[in-house]
């Protein structure tokens, strides 16, 4: 019985071992060693093999940098990624039987200019396109800080933020600026156009600021884009280029942070996103995300007593700009062939803040100098609001991306309709009282009344972009059709409640309501039409040249009711009526020159012009006015449409063995008729005047360098040179005077950003990352060097708070220079990131902004930066 056994087994084990052979003989596997530029050894990297069946294997190299992955027979795709450094790609690795396939890789250190962008509509790397163009990924931001679009603006040289606090911001580029825009300037149009990938989403002063969160990375085109991307593009495009959904992908990816500020209080967000397929042909990728913005402003608690409101000196309301961002995008990516794809996209995302990072000055109702209130000090973050002041902000965007292959040409459509509602509260209070108790003379309980100001926005835009695309041997091209069609509202309602009854002063208007002091409805409606095209042709292999040209026709019709004692001098008769039509038709051409010095070097010259919208102004509010102000200001109903010339050359390398870039670009721009932001003194108005000539030259500078696994360099920096070349009379009241500076611009902006990291392990990294971000001075407004010094007394006998223990105040109109430091200590893989960092490490005090009230007889103020500010992240991806 034994022996029968024992001869079982050995018979099935010759049968296992001859069933079993064959299938262990089907096996091969791919080898190899993963290297550096030095030679060195890279271990932590993750190699993938990918057949064309769909099996994906994946190894991890050792210390020696080696690694091994059993295969079945076939071919296969091979990849090599390590983060820092560029992807290693073989296509075609042939695994036979068992065999080995050698493949070996040699990783570079990543540099910003292999960065793939479609700054042209097409696809190509940083390096190769033929003008000046940034394009910091999401990775780069991150370590740097940057969370918004005026981080991003501190990390590109000739690129500029005005803010006003989140989701309020002013965009400019190379030195043309025009001066602050405010909420009550809704006709104005941008000079620098803002795009969500293929939809634009710039809306002058209320350019959403997008999150981001899953932003593959932005894209900074500097000089007049006119030809490609329309009007609000004069003097450059913003353009945030978001992660698509990728097909057969199952993706889990998110970012948790909590921070904390010196002098405010914590902050933070939770970010997640997904990608994941829907069978073989489509796939799904959504995000969502919530931040909570920390406060640091403090302000003077209000007191009530015997209905007479105050500051109390002893008492501060704290951190009153707390506020978060949330939002979410998702979108569907639909391939039903390999010639069609389709993607519908939804995105939505709510700002909420309870108040702004104002610094005041000089507050009417709250300052050291009066006898008769209390006595205020402000300290160096504090500004003095009475109520409660809120910013909400709700954008939603609806687009739908269709492309269609047909071989030697491309069909793309994007349609997208976006929505806006906009909703201000600020604290017009010290506004009111320099008009109700400083003008008129009212007592203390009426001009201490809670006046709060509604500002409201609403805007729907719809636009359609159609363009074929092409490449032929030798010859690129695109074409295309775009309308857009926008219906934006405009109102604001200042309610003094018992203002009538305590003053028996009739206040109700044939459209303002019992107490409103001020109302306002203004409707815009436009519509843009343009056609155009753009081609390269090389010449030869050194040569080629890109020709673009874009027709383009607008028009505006605008619909404005002024009502209220403060704006219509005839309230309660008549209502302040100033509608109006604005329409253009012109050409926005484009031409360049490359010629390719080596395979590491281009030199680019341009020639290119961009246009910008004329518009209608509002009237003036005329009760508030001197007859001086109402002679200078009065009966400039419109302006024109502004335009610029930009002439550029450049020169873009690969230096030190293709571990570093410099890139250089030089240009000059001959602006006609800019679109000049004027204070119109005391009426409490803001108008647009056109300046006929202008001009800004400057230089842009980009070097980056990793000269080994360990260690990256890269700094950017811009000089600008702008002026204005002609006087607009009187020049005593407009500030509009040849050789004066462009505003909210500096002359020399930098930002610095070096990386070490070393290897923990054999699959994650350590690494310290520092920045630096130097911005030059710069002014507001034109007007703003003839200001400097405030007459305390100009009310006379309705001097609030009189006497006062002093006459006048000095303060600087010009916003001084500063610098940010930020550090950032982590340790990472491919798959996950834990850091600590200091933003601010210094706690520089940086003032973004200069604005007044009443020409500064009511509030001088500053917006400034965040504190200080310390905080742990991680990110993880599965």
């Amino acid at each position: 019985m034994f022996g029968f056994g024992t001869r079982s087994l050995r018979l099935a084990a010759a049968l296992a071992f001859l069933f079993t052979t064959p299938v262990f003989a089907q096996e091969g596997k791919v080898t190899g060693k993963v290297l550096d530029n030095t030679g060195g050894a890279l271990p932590g990297v993750t190699v993938t093999i990918t057949e064309a069946g769909g099996t994906v294997k994946t190894a991890i190299t050792g210390g020696d940098g080696s690694y091994a992955i059993p295969a079945p027979a076939g071919v296969y795709t091979v990849a090599a990624e390590l983060l820092g450094f560029r992807k290693g790609l073989q296509r075609g690795v042939t695994v036979t039987a068992g065999a080995s396939a050698a493949v070996d890789f040699t990783l570079v250190a990543w540099l910003a200019e292999e960065i793939t962008v479609t700054a042209m509509k097409r696809d190509d790397t940083v390096q190769s396109v033929p003008f000046s163009i940034a394009a910091p990924s999401e990775d780069v931001l991150r370590s740097r800080g940057a969370d918004g679009i005026e981080a991003v603006a501190a990390n590109v040289g000739g690129f500029a933020v005005q803010s006003l606090g989140p989701g309020q911001s002013q965009v400019a580029m190379r030195g043309v600026s025009a001066g602050q825009i405010v909420r009550d300037q809704p006709g104005v149009k941008e000079q620098v156009g803002v795009y969500l990938d293929e939809s634009v989403i710039s809306l002058s002063l209320f350019t959403p600021d997008v999150d981001l969160f899953d932003v593959n990375r932005v894209e900074v085109l500097r000089g007049p884009q006119g030809t490609l991307f329309g009007s609000g593009s004069l003097s450059g495009t913003v353009r945030y280029i978001t992660n698509q959904p990728e097909m057969g992908e199952k993706k889990f990816f998110g970012e948790l942070t909590g921070n904390s500020l010196q002098d405010g209080n914590q902050g933070g967000n939770v970010k997640l996103g997904f990608n994941a397929p829907m069978g073989e042909k489509a796939a799904l990728r959504a995000v969502g995300y919530y931040n909570r913005i920390a406060g640091y402003i403090d302000s003077p608690s209000a007191t009530r007593s015997g209905g007479v409101v105050r500051p109390d000196p002893s008492s501060r309301d704290e951190d009153v700009n707390t506020g978060y961002r949330a939002g979410g995008r998702a979108a569907i990516k639909f391939a039903p062939n390999d010639k069609l794809t389709i993607t519908p996209r939804l995105i939505y995302q709510k700002v909420q803040m309870d108040g702004w990072n104002r610094v005041d000055a000089f507050n009417i109702l709250a300052n050291p100098f009066t006898t008769t209130r209390p006595a205020v000090t402000l300290g160096e973050r504090e500004g003095f609001a009475q109520l409660e002041e809120t910013f909400t902000d709700e954008f939603a965007l609806a687009d739908l991306t269709i492309d269609y292959d047909f071989g030697d040409v491309n069909l793309t459509s994007i349609s997208s309709y976006t929505d806006r509602d906009i909703l201000v509260i600020r604290d017009a209070t010290s506004l009111t009282a320099s008009i109700t108790g400083g003008s008129i003379g009212l007592p203390e309980n009426v001009y201490s009344i809670d006046a709060p100001l509604f500002d409201a926005t609403t805007a729907k835009v719809f636009t359609e972009e159609l363009r074929l695309s092409g490449s032929r041997e030798k010859f690129q091209w695109v074409l295309g059709g775009f309308y857009s069609h926008t219906d934006r509202d405009y109102g604001q309602d200042l309610p003094v409640i018992g203002f009538e009854a305590l003053t028996g002063i009739p206040t109700a208007g044939l459209r303002a309501p019992t107490d409103s002091l001020f109302f306002s409805d203004l409707g815009y409606k436009l519509d843009q039409i343009a056609g155009f095209g753009e081609g390269t042709l090389s010449l030869t292999d050194e040569v080629s040249v890109t020709a673009g040209l874009r027709f383009y026709h607008f028009s505006e019709d605008k619909e404005q009711i002024f009502d209220g004692i403060f704006g219509n001098d005839n309230n309660g008769v008549s209502l302040v009526s100033q509608p109006g039509s604005t329409d253009a038709n012109g050409v926005a051409p484009r031409f360049i020159l490359s010629y390719k010095v080596s395979e590491r070097s281009n030199l680019n010259a341009q020639v290119s012009r961009g246009f910008r919208l004329g518009g209608i102004n509002d009237p003036l509010n005329v009760p508030l006015c001197t007859p001086q102000d109402l002679a200078t200001f009065g009966n400039k109903e419109t302006w024109d449409d502004e335009t610029a010339w930009n002439y550029e050359i450049g020169s873009k390398s690969r230096i030190l063995n293709n571990r570093g870039a410099f890139n250089i670009a030089a240009f000059y721009m001959d602006i006609r008729d800019l679109q000049a932001t004027v204070t119109a003194g005391s009426c409490s108005s803001r108008l647009i005047f056109n300046v006929p000539k202008a001009r800004s030259q400057g230089v842009e500078v980009e070097f980056e360098v990793a000269p080994n696994r360990n260690f990256d360099f890269a700094v950017s920096g811009s000089y600008t040179d702008s002026e204005l070349r002609s006087t607009v009379p009187p020049a005593s009241d407009t500030g509009i005077l040849e050789g004066r500076r462009l505003p909210t611009v500096p002359k020399f902006q930098m930002a610095a950003a070096a990386t070490y990291q070393w290897e923990i392990g054999t699959a994650s990294l350590g690494y310290v990352t520092g920045t630096f971000q130097h911005v030059g001075d710069r002014f507001t407004q034109v007007n703003d060097e003839d200001l400097g010094t405030l007459n305390l007394l100009s009310f006379g006998a309705g001097t609030i708070g009189a006497p006062l223990t002093q006459s006048t105040l000095t303060y600087d109109p010009k916003l001084p220079s500063y610098s940010v430091v930020n550090v950032r200590v982590g340790v990472r893989a491919n798959r996950w990131e834990v850091a600590a960092f200091a933003n601010n490490v210094t706690d520089e005090l940086a003032f973004l902004s200069f604005d007044r009230e009443r020409g500064t007889r009511a509030r001088i103020f500053y917006l400034t930066n965040q504190p200080r500010t310390f905080g742990i992240t991680t990110r993880f991806n599965f």
